[in-house]
């Protein structure tokens, strides 16, 4: 007879099992050209009341630098998926970071760090809301029980804004400064692995996942010289 303790040692036996069979998804994002359009930012006495805040950097130094960490990679699937909580900061009059990548499930919050009110809104169809005006110090939370790509701004200062990537699952992330990435822990199988990024869109391929050895894929996402997408890039 099958006892509770022998049905357990099996089923940690076979999750051991699956987790030493899992391997890994590596890759490198190569990016050619400047994605992001410059944003035009009105200075702070247009719209801002009593304490001075100063903005923060749009950009970093190296355009391309930035390109490349504003990549989300994901694989796409319902698998499972670990719920997360996550900050999203509004600090200088900015959304601290202005990326964030969680799974399906998880939870943001919302802290405002700064000496003046802030707002945060999103009319996305994933996940659409307001948090109202809320001063320093205070945070608001909102849960994402679906997947897709949320657009996140202030009423209070049209130059915020920021996006929070739900994946459908576990696995994703966004690539390091030098282009790369990694997806831990897949277990055997045949998948696709999503590309994204805000100004050039989706980019997909097809992987295959054995249990003896990890696997790569690689993504180009040039321009032309009229900086339009190169279409052969999407397949």
């Amino acid at each position: 007879m099958i006892t509770t303790r022998t049905l357990g040692l099996l089923s940690l036996a076979l999750a051991s099992a699956l987790t030493l069979r899992a391997n890994d998804i590596t890759g490198t994002i190569t990016i050619q050209h400047k994605l992001t359009k410059p944003r035009v930012t009105p200075t702070g006495d247009l719209y801002e009341r009593g304490v001075a805040v100063p903005l923060a950097a749009s950009q970093q130094n190296d355009p391309l630098t930035y390109e490349r960490t504003h990549v989300v990679i994901y694989l796409e699937g319902d698998y499972a998926s670990r719920p997360v909580t996550a900050d999203l900061n509004q600090q200088d009059r900015s959304f601290t970071p202005d990326l964030i990548v969680v799974p399906v499930g998880s939870t943001v919050s919302f802290p405002n760090l700064d000496p003046i009110f802030h707002n945060v809104f999103s009319l996305s169809k994933v996940k659409a809301f307001d948090l109202g005006n809320y001063p320093k110090d205070h945070t608001r939370t909102v849960t994402f029980p679906k997947p897709g790509i949320v657009f996140v701004g202030c009423h209070l200062h049209a130059n915020m804004s920021a996006v929070i990537v739900i994946t459908p699952n576990r696995w994703g992330t966004s690539a390091d400064p030098e282009g790369h990435f990694t997806l831990r822990g897949v277990p055997p199988g045949t998948y696709t692995v999503v590309a994204w990024h805000k100004s050039a869109g989706f980019f997909r391929k097809k992987i295959e996942i054995t249990a003896d050895r990890n696997a790569t894929v690689d993504f180009a996402i040039p321009l032309d010289e009229n900086g339009a997408l190169i279409q052969e890039a999407r397949k």
